[in-house]
């Protein structure tokens, strides 16, 4: 078969199953409820937050014109790295373009073919490729299991090992046990690699996340992105000084990489003290999150992420165009992105949002939501 008649079969059978993705371009005007957004905390658009990137901008230029390594290095980088360590508890901090590149970057520097890597089943993409990308040996474990961690760790058999879950996971919005499985790892000496990338801004003390409330704990490793709660773009890893200085040695992400541009490095740096002053962002977040909640009869979402089972992607794909038609604007959740196949509505809750807006959003769901089966 030709490769045009590859990609054409690749696509009916998408089609077929309701998994035909496309690209669909946003106005800076128009007129919609974004209620799809991972901008939780509404800081993007913040006064302070754009005058930041902007100023940032115009001193460095569009961008940082090499990697971290050679002259992509900036001040502000720094400042951020500095302060995002302090903010969360860990010692140092390093900043990279993305979330993506975060979690690639730990997990193929830590682990190679001599070591064990033990996976939530239900962790980000970045996480699985990291992993495969690592050749380390990989054993999946069910959703927040720990007595399955536990089970793996103690048939290492000597292996260096690293447990890799997330404060908050992307879809179903649950928690990790992260005291018990920081326990597990500290007392069979793994490292636990925790992705805050739904929890940084959302839970903890303050929006500090999950990881902060560990403590030192030297067995953590924290990797977030910039680009949601902070609303700008990037990502990072956290954890001990020998942490850091062996990524910025031994982390090809990190390394070939060009450095992440100085204005989201502002940007990011603007949000997280917008977030260190108004501890009532992340508490506006749970409001809501519960409110939508009890409407929808779902669990309630540890963060800002709720999700709706629909009946099929079709249906799925049908309630997120017809809540567009009302001025709402919500993700749908189809295979691959799903751990577990089940198509869903996935709303997140937004904190910098008006009273009035949210409300409209609210009962404009409702209808859509019910209109299309979503509610038991």
């Amino acid at each position: 078969m030709s490769w045009d008649g590859w990609l054409a079969e690749q696509r009916e059978a998408r089609e077929r199953a309701g998994l035909q993705r496309a690209l669909r371009a946003r106005s800076v005007d128009e007129d919609v409820i974004d209620l799809a957004s991972n901008d939780y905390l509404g800081l993007s658009t913040h006064p302070e937050v754009r005058r930041a990137s902007a100023d940032a901008a115009l001193a460095w230029g569009a961008g940082s014109g090499a990697s971290r390594l050679v002259t992509g290095t900036t001040t502000a980088h720094g400042e951020l790295e500095a302060e995002l360590a302090g903010f969360t508890g860990r010692r140092s901090a390093l900043v990279m373009s993305s979330g993506y590149h975060a979690n690639l970057s730990a997990v193929t520097a830590l682990a190679d073919r001599d070591a064990l890597i033990v996976s939530d089943a239900h962790v980000h993409a970045s996480l699985i490729d990291a992993a495969r990308l690592s050749r380390a040996t990989i054993e999946v474990v069910p959703h927040n299991e720990v007595d399955a961690v536990r089970a793996v760790l103690d048939e290492a058999g000597g292996r260096r090992a690293l447990v890799l879950t997330e404060s908050v996971f992307s879809v179903l919005g649950d928690a990790a046990p992260l005291p018990e499985l920081a326990e597990i790892c500290a007392e069979r000496g793994a490292l636990l690699l925790v992705d805050e990338a739904h929890g940084l801004g959302v839970v903890g003390d303050g929006g500090r996340g999950l990881v902060a409330g560990l403590g030192e704990a030297p067995q953590v490793v924290m990797t977030a992105t910039l680009s949601k709660s902070l609303g700008a773009m990037g990502g990072a890893v956290l954890g001990s000084d020998a942490l850091i200085d062996h990524l910025v040695n031994r982390a090809r992400p990190f390394i070939f990489d060009t450095a992440l541009a100085p204005a989201p490095v502002a940007g990011a740096l603007a949000a997280l003290r917008l977030l260190r002053d108004r501890p009532e962002l992340p508490q506006r977040i749970h409001r809501r999150a519960s409110e939508l909640a009890d409407r929808f009869s779902v669990s309630r979402s540890a963060g800002a992420v709720l999700s709706v089972p629909m009946p099929s992607p079709q249906v799925a794909l049908a309630a997120q165009a017809a809540a567009l038609d009302a001025g709402v604007r919500v993700g749908c959740f189809r295979p691959p992105s799903v751990p577990d196949g089940v198509s869903r509505l996935r709303i997140t809750t937004q904190a910098g949002m008006a009273d009035d807006a949210w409300e409209h959003a609210v009962e404009a769901l409702t209808r859509v939501v019910e209109q299309h089966g979503g509610l038991p």
